[in-house]
């Protein structure tokens, strides 16, 4: 099952962004799902659904929005490893 949503935008959104209606839609489900991933709302494989896309896409396109691929901070990675040895 699926729920459509509807976004009202004023037409000159379109040429603002240089996109057609579909596209500005495909970009804002991925920029949602980059949030929320961002945030640790949702996973990867449930961010990349969102997204329409694989999880390597995702991950992709992560980079091109600055957002690290990993939910953990390095300090916390670390401070992981030292707690295990």
């Amino acid at each position: 099952m699926s729920t459509v949503l509807q976004i009202r935008l004023e037409d000159d959104v379109f040429p603002a962004l240089q996109q057609d209606p579909e596209g500005v839609a495909l970009e804002m489900r991925l920029a949602a799902a980059v949030k929320w991933y961002e945030t640790g709302r949702i996973s990867q494989d449930k961010a990349a659904e969102i997204a329409g896309m694989s999880r390597a896409a995702f991950i992709d396109a992560l980079g091109r929005f600055s957002v690290s691929p990993f939910q953990e901070s390095a300090d916390e990675i670390l401070a992981g490893i030292e707690s295990a040895q």
